[in-house]
């Protein structure tokens, strides 16, 4: 086979489950997804998802551990786990499990948590406060996955001779995803962070015409692409020494229309993306209904390349 040397590197694909489902209906569901060739899968960490307040929702760690059975080869992530409710040294423990669980394909997603968990349990940090919660978690996780007889006293946290044993599979930890768009947040990312996660700017009220959602679409793309700067920027004033290139993963469903409304739609997103210097995205696994509306055969197309 020849290779043009000038051809851009191959974006991965990735696919999110949200848990709403009984584990009956999702173990092939997940086994589907592997054999469609995605190159890895994701589910929410959340208590409680805003965009179906009311569905059924199942744990996440759980999950992950059930799809490790049924699944062989694409990764395994959380999308993502937050300080909301996550202790770093129980979320480490549960990261070297599920580590082991996968053979080394888990990735820890990681974001400093939106509002409707933290109600749900009492507390509603401000913006600042919640920042410097996630700089500080970050920083300890990092720490209770590469060092035995961890001690921490922090603003937010303390640890206190916490073991590592047995340690992570991957090596020298589990793979962290920065969930940022803010330049605190991209710091963080950038010192602690294998990749760097995005859904992109936030959208306004959905428009109501055709027209309307190709410009809010366009706009989009245009934050998009302001926030890649921004990151290139951060990586470059604070990455630190010898550390490879950030990846830099995006969630595509966050433009607005689903990606896998249509399969031609979706191949011009992945597209985009790549052009923006992304190695990766996910997409939402179809749903009947909103949100992410869209067919199995869309994305069957999609990952057939």
């Amino acid at each position: 086979m020849i290779m043009d040397d000038d051809a851009p590197p191959r974006v991965r694909i990735g696919v999110c489950v949200l848990p709403e489902r009984p584990w009956a209906q999702s173990a092939d569901l997940w086994r589907r997804i592997e054999g469609l060739g995605a190159d890895h899968a994701w589910t929410y960490d959340h208590l409680v998802w805003g965009g179906l307040p009311d569905s059924p929702w199942h744990s996440t760690m759980p999950t992950l551990a059930a799809a490790a059975t049924v699944t062989e080869r694409m990764g395994l992530g959380t999308f993502v786990a937050s300080p909301n409710f996550r202790h770093p040294a129980l979320l480490a423990k549960d990261a070297v499990t599920l580590d082991d669980l996968t053979g080394g394909r888990f990735l820890l997603g990681l974001g400093a948590g939106g509002d409707l968990d933290s109600g749900l349990l009492g507390t509603s940090p401000p913006r600042a406060e919640r920042t410097r919660r996630f700089a500080e978690f970050t920083g300890l996780l990092d720490r209770l996955l590469t060092e035995d007889h961890t001690r921490h006293d922090g603003e937010f946290y303390t640890v206190t001779g916490a073991r590592l044993l047995p340690g992570c599979v991957q090596q020298p930890r589990v793979p962290f995803l920065v969930a940022a768009n803010g330049p605190r947040g991209m710091r963080v990312a950038a010192t602690r962070g294998e990749s760097w996660v995005t859904t992109g700017p936030q959208r306004g009220p959905a428009p109501g015409r055709a027209d309307d959602v190709h410009t809010q679409l366009e706009q989009w793309w245009e934050g998009v692409a302001g926030l890649t700067a921004r990151l290139t920027e951060v990586e470059a004033a604070v990455r630190p020494p010898g550390h490879a290139p950030l990846g830099r993963v995006l969630s595509l469903d966050a433009a607005g229309p689903a990606a896998l409304s249509d399969a031609g739609f979706a191949r011009e997103q992945v597209a985009r993306a790549g052009e923006l210097g992304f190695t990766d995205v996910i997409v939402h696994w179809p749903r009947a209904a909103d949100p992410y509306r869209g067919s199995e055969a869309a994305l069957e197309q999609l990952l057939a390349g």
